[in-house]
C-alpha cells in the first residue's frame, strides 16, 4: 500500500526524488521527496547513456549516419594514429554502443579526458591497444564521448541541440543547455550535488556533451523516453524514432564473465529479463527507466547522488509496482506527494 511504500522509501531508499508510472501513457502515479518539485530535474548519471543510444539511431535513421558498422575513424580523418596501432582501424560504433570496445588500460581515465579541451580526441587516445578487439564487454562511461564527437561530425550540431531538436522538444521536455565544469572540484561538484537542477547536459570545452554521464532529467522526462520506446518511437502520431532502430537497440546480448556475467545488454540500454523484453536505462544512485512490454508499463525514477545504489530495478520490481494499484486510489488528483 501507499504506506509501505512511502516507509521503503524512507528507510531503504532515501535518495528518490521523484517517481513516475505510466500504464499505456496515462500517468498512474508520481510523487517527490527531498524538497523537489516534479519538474526539478535530477542529475541521471549512466541513464544517460541510454538517451545517447536514441540520439544515434535518430541520426541514423536520418542518414546522418551511415551505420552501426562504420568505423569510428571515418569520423575522424584528422586524426593521427599512433605508430604501431592497428586495431583502432577497425573499431566500429556497434563496438562503443555494446561496450565491447578495446581501450588501453582498465577503468575510465576522468582525469586524462576531462581535465582537456578536447574529450572526442583525448578518448580516442585510449581506443585500440595492443590486445586486439576481443569482443568481451568492457563497460566503460566517459571515452564514450566520441560518440558525441561522431554525432558532431555527422549532424554539425552539437550533442545538446540536436537532443532539443530531435528527441526533447517533440516529447515535450524542456529544452536543455550545456554546461561546463572547468575544474576537477566543479566536476566532482556536478556528480554529487543533492540540490535540484535546471534542464541542463555536462559538456566539454567544445559544447559537445558527456554521453556516458552529465545529464539532467526529471523521472517524468524519463517516463516520456520509455513511453516513445514502449510506443514504437511514436509520439503524438510523430515518428520520432524508428521501430527498426529500437528493436536492433533492444536486441540482448549476454555477457560472459567479469562483474556483468549472465546479465543481457543492447545499445547502452540494459536488458533485465530477454524472456519477456523487459529493459531499462539504469544510472548510477538509483535513476533508471524501467520498461515492461507486456504490462504496458513504464516506471522511472530519479534520485540524488547516493553512492552504491545497485538495487533500483529489484525495488521497482518487488515495492513500487506491487503497490500502484493501491497508490493510484488517491481522491482528487490521483497524484500522490511525499513527504518533504
Amino acid at each position: 500500500n501507499q504506506q509501505e511504500v512511502y516507509q521503503s522509501i524512507q528507510k531503504y531508499q532515501p535518495n528518490i526524488c521523484q517517481i513516475s508510472v505510466l500504464r499505456d501513457g496515462n500517468e498512474l502515479c508520481s510523487a517527490e521527496w527531498n524538497g523537489y518539485q516534479k519538474t526539478d530535474c535530477v542529475h541521471i548519471a549512466s541513464a544517460t547513456k541510454s538517451v545517447m543510444a536514441l540520439l544515434i539511431g535518430i541520426a541514423i535513421d536520418h542518414k546522418m549516419i551511415g551505420s552501426v558498422n562504420d568505423k569510428v575513424l571515418s569520423y575522424f580523418p584528422e586524426y593521427a594514429v599512433k605508430r604501431g596501432e592497428g586495431t583502432i582501424l577497425d573499431v566500429t560504433i556497434r563496438h562503443l554502443l555494446t561496450m565491447r570496445a578495446p581501450y588501453k588500460g582498465f577503468g575510465d581515465p576522468w582525469t586524462k579526458v576531462c581535465s582537456g579541451e578536447d574529450w572526442t580526441k583525448a578518448s580516442l587516445d585510449f581506443l585500440g591497444g595492443k590486445r586486439g578487439i576481443t569482443d568481451a564487454f568492457d563497460y566503460r562511461t566517459v571515452c564514450l564521448h566520441i560518440l558525441s564527437g561522431i554525432l558532431f561530425k555527422a549532424t554539425g550540431m552539437k550533442t545538446v541541440d540536436f537532443a532539443n531538436e530531435s528527441l526533447f522538444r517533440p516529447l515535450g521536455i524542456a529544452a536543455h543547455e550545456s554546461c561546463y565544469a572547468g575544474t576537477a572540484q566543479a566536476h566532482k561538484q556536478f556528480i554529487m550535488d543533492k540540490a535540484p537542477r535546471a534542464p541542463v547536459w555536462l559538456a566539454d570545452l567544445q559544447g559537445l556533451a558527456a554521453p556516458g554521464y552529465g545529464l539532467c532529467l526529471s523521472a517524468a522526462d524519463l517516463a516520456r523516453l520509455g513511453q516513445l520506446c514502449l510506443q514504437n518511437g511514436t509520439w503524438n502520431g510523430r515518428q520520432i524514432v524508428s521501430p527498426d532502430w529500437l528493436r536492433e537497440m533492444l536486441s540482448p546480448r549476454r555477457i560472459e564473465g567479469g562483474p556483468f556475467g549472465g546479465k543481457s545488454y543492447g545499445y547502452l540500454w540494459w536488458i533485465v529479463h530477454p524472456e519477456r523484453n523487459v529493459y531499462a536505462a539504469i544510472g548510477d544512485s538509483g535513476n533508471a527507466i524501467y520498461v515492461d512490454p507486456n504490462e504496458r508499463i513504464v516506471a522511472a525514477v530519479s534520485s540524488c547522488f547516493r553512492p552504491a545504489v545497485r538495487d533500483r530495478i529489484a525495488w521497482i520490481e518487488g515495492t513500487l509496482l506491487p503497490a500502484v494499484p493501491a497508490l493510484i486510489l488517491q481522491p482528487e488528483s490521483g497524484v500522490i506527494v511525499g513527504p518533504a
